[in-house]
C-alpha cells in the first residue's frame, strides 16, 4: 500500500595527519582535550587554513562515485548551539559543494540497482559528549577532524537495499584508502531520512531523520522499526511529523530527539575567513591516476578470470587487503578449477575471523603456501575435510605447520576397501536399530552410520567410500 522512500547520508572521517583547518593531530584515543588550538576551539583572532590533502580526499571518493566535481567551490558557516560545538557554528558547504551528481550500483539478487549520489562535501565535524549520571562532559579531540558527507537520493526503496548501499560505500571507501571506517571510533557514522508515500502519489511523504546508528545492522533495524511505526500511523489516518529521532538499540525503537531545522534554520553564509577553491582539471586526472581497482571491477574480472560465482567474488572483494590474500592464493592454487581454494576461504577460513578482523588476518603457518598444500591435499583425498579443518585450526594455536601434523599423526585418508569394509563391519554391528531403521526405508540412518564409522576412524575414514560401502552392505543383508 505504501512506498519507502530512503536518503542516507554517510560521515566519514578522512586519514589525515592533522585537522581540516588546523595543524592538531588526529589520532585517536589520545587523553581528552590535549589535541586542541585557538583555531578549532574557535578563539577570538584564530583563521583556518585548509587541509590540503583532505580536499584531495574528497576529489578522489567523488571521482570514485562517478561525481562531477565542481571546479568552483566554497566553504560556509553552519550556525547552530550545541555544547560539543565549541565555535557555534560548523565550517561546512551548502550551494557549492566539491562534487555532485553521482552514482553507485549496488547488487540485490542478481541484479543491479542504481543510486544515486546527490552530492559529496566536506566540513569539521564536532565534539564529543561524555554523558555520566549527573554531569555531561565534554571532548573537543575530534573537533575539527575532516569529515566528508556523502549524500545520497531518495533511490532506495528498503532497509536491504540500504545495508547493500552502506556495505558498497563502505568498500570502496576502504579501497581508496582515505579513512579506515571503524564504526566504533566513529570514522563512519549514517543518517537515514525516511518517508512513506502511497504508491501512486508523486510528492514523497513526510521526512523522519534517524540519527545515533553505530552499526549498518542498526541501520536496518531502525529503518525497519520506523516503517512499522509510519504505517500504522497513516493507516489510522494520522499525520506524521517531521522530526529527527534516535535509535534506542536497547529497546529497538526510535525515540524523539526535537523537530528538524530546515536549511534556514542553520542561517548559511559564505565563509569569510577561507577564499573559494578552484579545482582544476589537470588536478582532477592526476587525482583519478591514484585511484586503485574498485570491489565492482574487481569482482567481475574475478568472475571473468578465475571462473568465480557472482556470489563468491562478491565475498571475496569486499575487503581490499581480503581481496589481495584470496587473489594470492586462488593464483598458486594448481590448475583451472578455482572453486575447492575459493570454497576453503569464504568456508572454513572465514569462520576463524571475528567482526573485527578478515581472512587475511588469520595467522596460518608457513603463511600462503602452507593454506594451499592443505586444500590440495584435501581435494586429492589425501586426507578427509573433516581432518583437514581440525589440522588448520591446531596449526593456528599451535604454530605448527599443517603439513607436519599431518605426518606425525599419520592423518592420511583411509581410502582402501578392505579397511573401509572392516570399519563399516563394526558400525553396522555396534548400531543393529539403525540398520533395521534403515531396512524400514528411514535414509537418515544411512548417514547416522557413517557418522558412527566416521568416528571409528578418527575422521580419517573416505566419506564419500563409507557411504557406498554401508549401503551396499545394508542392501545385501
Amino acid at each position: 500500500m505504501y512506498k519507502t522512500v530512503i536518503g542516507l547520508e554517510v560521515h566519514v572521517h578522512l586519514k589525515t595527519k592533522t585537522k581540516a583547518f588546523c595543524g592538531c593531530s588526529t589520532e585517536f584515543g589520545k587523553e581528552p582535550n590535549t589535541q586542541v588550538c585557538p583555531v578549532c576551539l574557535g578563539l577570538p583572532g584564530s583563521l583556518p587554513v585548509l587541509n590540503k590533502v583532505a580536499l584531495d580526499y574528497a576529489v578522489k571518493v567523488a571521482i570514485a562515485l562517478s561525481c562531477q566535481v565542481q571546479e568552483y567551490t566554497k566553504f560556509d558557516r553552519k550556525n547552530y548551539f550545541y555544547p560539543d560545538l565549541p565555535k557555534n557554528y560548523q565550517i561546512s558547504q551548502y550551494d557549492l559543494p566539491v562534487a555532485k551528481d553521482g552514482f553507485l550500483d549496488i547488487d540485490l539478487d542478481k541484479k543491479t540497482k542504481h543510486i544515486g549520489i546527490k552530492r559529496v562535501h566536506l566540513e569539521e565535524d564536532a565534539g564529543k559528549l561524555i554523558h555520566k549520571q549527573d554531569v555531561s562532559l565534554i571532548d573537543f579531540n575530534r573537533t575539527g577532524i575532516p569529515l566528508l558527507e556523502i549524500v545520497s537520493e531518495p533511490d532506495i526503496n528498503s532497509p536491504q537495499e540500504a545495508y547493500e548501499y552502506l556495505t558498497a560505500i563502505k568498500s570502496i571507501i576502504e579501497y581508496l584508502d582515505v579513512s579506515d571506517c571503524d564504526m566504533e571510533k566513529g570514522s563512519l557514522r549514517c543518517d537515514a531520512n525516511i518517508s512513506l508515500k502511497k504508491q501512486r502519489d508523486k510528492e514523497l511523504g513526510t521526512k523522519i531523520e534517524l540519527k545515533n546508528m553505530n552499526s549498518f545492522k542498526a541501520v536496518k533495524e531502525a529503518l525497519d522499526f520506523e516503517i512499522e511505526r509510519q504505517t500504522e500511523l497513516l493507516s489510522r489516518g494520522e499525520t506524521v511529523i517531521q522530526e529527527t529521532k534516535l535509535w534506542d538499540a536497547q529497546e529497538s525503537k526510535t525515540i524523539s530527539m526535537r523537530t528538524k531545522e530546515g536549511a534556514e534554520d542553520y542561517r548559511y553564509f559564505p565563509e569569510p575567513d577561507l577564499p573559494p577553491f578552484i579545482i582544476k582539471q589537470d588536478k582532477i586526472e592526476e587525482i583519478r591516476k591514484t585511484i586503485p581497482e574498485l570491489p565492482q571491477e574487481k569482482m567481475q574480472r574475478f568472475m571473468k578470470g578465475y571462473g568465480l560465482s557472482r556470489y563468491d567474488a562478491k565475498i571475496l572483494v569486499s575487503f581490499k587487503k581480503d581481496a589481495d590474500f584470496s587473489e594470492d592464493c586462488i593464483k598458486k592454487y594448481p590448475g583451472e578449477d578455482k572453486k575447492p581454494v575459493v570454497n576453503w576461504l569464504i568456508g572454513p577460513l572465514a569462520s576463524l575471523t571475528s567482526a573485527s578482523t578478515g581472512i587475511s588476518d588469520v595467522k596460518i603457518p608457513g603463511g600462503i603456501n602452507e593454506f594451499i598444500i592443505l586444500v590440495k591435499a584435501t581435494e586429492d583425498g589425501k586426507i578427509s575435510n573433516l581432518v583437514a579443518k581440525s589440522t588448520l585450526s591446531e596449526s593456528i594455536n599451535s604454530g605448527k605447520l599443517a603439513s607436519e601434523i599431518i605426518q606425525e599423526k599419520n592423518l592420511f585418508q583411509i581410502s582402501d576397501s578392505g579397511s573401509l569394509d572392516d570399519i563399516a563391519g563394526e558400525a553396522i554391528k555396534e548400531n543393529p536399530k539403525s540398520v533395521s531403521d534403515y531396512k524400514a526405508g528411514r535414509i537418515s540412518a544411512l548417514m547416522f552410520l557413517v557418522g558412527q564409522a566416521m568416528k571409528k576412524s578418527q575422521g580419517k575414514a573416505n566419506p564419500k567410500a563409507m557411504q557406498e560401502i554401508l549401503r551396499r552392505r545394508l542392501n545385501d543383508a
